[in-house]
């Protein structure tokens, strides 16, 4: 009987055992269901920094004082942006907020204004996120000097004459289409103010020569000068001229025409220092009293960054600048096809929509390389007070 109770003691025993074990493992069983892995992500948050204002480096200004402007993106909070001009600190923000920005393209954007120094100047953003990463951009900004600002802000003038309307003359097809392009493409492209005139007389040409003649230029103002439409040579005299609307077939003196002397004296005395003439027109080479007289024969720059740019402009422009380009020489040259534009106007026009190349700046050289393709053989030469090494350059704003 003894033995009997022991065994049913231990069978109770086991039994007790067998159910903790099995409510343990049904607990682990569980927990293990319930519970989910922990993944730990150790990847650095991206910031990007974007300069907005200026908008690229060695950008140069005229003034000391300065407005960025800077879009940020971030995954993370920002948790302070320090801004340093030439490695010294002149800005701490911190507990930036979050904000909407002005762009929906950036997270944070802000501006400050900052006060520089004459010449080169460093200036670096640095933003901190709250995991305490950095990142950190910069620009080099130039303070140019009364010198560097007048070649920034001169200013470029185009007079241009357009005449296909004759009293009695026979009239041509393209000369005001011609001039009217050009014109366009000037003041569009290269930011020139235009004065466009269209079949002009002799003294609405000669009233329009003399009121450039009595502005004000500054030093590195510009001047183009653009004639189309007939011209004329008389061998006895060896002189060209311009023909204008009210000049007259059978005028044995000449003297409804404007003689291509009369023209170089006016042009020289205009007192801009920088003017580019250029004739398309018959005979126009005889402006060269060279050609009119023995009918002789009278590359691009690198690229270059913005500042650098307008040193090369400043360096072109130091000299006084009397050039012409004609569209031919002592001969006949086509008007071109109606409605379209003579062949020494539509390479021009090239040139000028060629941009300048890659640093957007067209010089005298670069239209030459167009120009000369025509089946006439355009000439390039100096004339009245044109000082060797003068240049006069087209510099594209668009």
């Amino acid at each position: 009987m003894k033995k009997k109770k022991e065994i049913t003691r231990t069978i109770r025993i086991l039994l007790v055992l067998i159910a903790v074990l099995s409510s343990g493992f049904i607990q682990a069983q569980d927990f293990k269901a319930r519970t989910e892995p922990v993944i730990y992500d150790f990847t650095k948050p991206e910031i990007t920094i974007i300069w907005i204002t200026p908008a690229k480096d060695q950008q140069g200004v005229d003034s000391k004082q300065l407005q960025i402007e800077i879009g940020i993106i971030s995954k993370s909070g920002i948790s302070s942006i320090n801004i340093y001009v030439n490695q010294l600190p002149v800005s701490t923000n911190r507990g930036f907020k979050k904000k909407d920005a002005k762009n929906s393209n950036y997270d944070l954007q802000f501006d400050h204004l900052l006060h520089l120094n004459k010449g080169m100047n460093s200036v670096k953003v640095s933003v901190t996120d709250d995991y305490g990463n950095v990142e950190e951009s910069e620009r080099t900004i130039h303070v140019l000097d009364d010198a560097w600002a007048v070649v920034r802000n001169r200013t470029n003038y185009a007079l241009i004459f357009g005449a296909d309307q004759y009293e009695e003359w026979s009239d041509l097809s393209n000369p005001v289409n011609d001039a009217r392009e050009i014109a366009q493409e000037l003041k569009n492209a290269y930011g020139f103010e235009v004065d466009l005139v269209e079949n002009p007389t002799k003294q609405e040409v000669m009233e329009k020569i003399r009121d450039y003649a009595e502005k004000s230029y500054l030093p590195y103002d510009q001047l183009f000068i653009f004639f189309a439409g007939h011209g004329q040579f008389d061998e006895i005299n060896g002189e060209g001229y311009i023909v204008s609307r009210d000049s007259r077939m059978n005028d044995r003196i000449f003297d409804s025409y404007l003689s291509h002397t009369q023209l170089r004296i006016r042009i020289d005395n205009i007192p801009a220092r920088h003017i580019f003439l250029t004739i398309d027109a018959c005979f126009g080479g005889t402006f060269d009293p060279t050609i009119a007289r023995a009918g002789t024969r009278g590359g691009g720059d690198d690229q270059y960054e913005d500042i650098s740019r307008i040193e090369l402009i400043e360096r072109k422009l130091r000299y006084k600048t009397r050039i012409y380009l004609t569209s031919g020489g002592k001969e006949y040259v086509s008007d071109g096809k109606p409605g379209a534009n003579s062949p020494f106007a539509a390479k021009f026009l090239q040139a000028l929509r060629s941009i300048g190349g890659p640093d957007n700046l067209l010089t005298l050289s670069d239209i030459k390389s167009y120009v000369e393709l025509v089946p006439q053989e355009p000439r390039m030469g100096s004339f009245g007070t044109n000082q060797p090494g003068s240049e006069f350059v087209f510099e594209r704003k668009k």
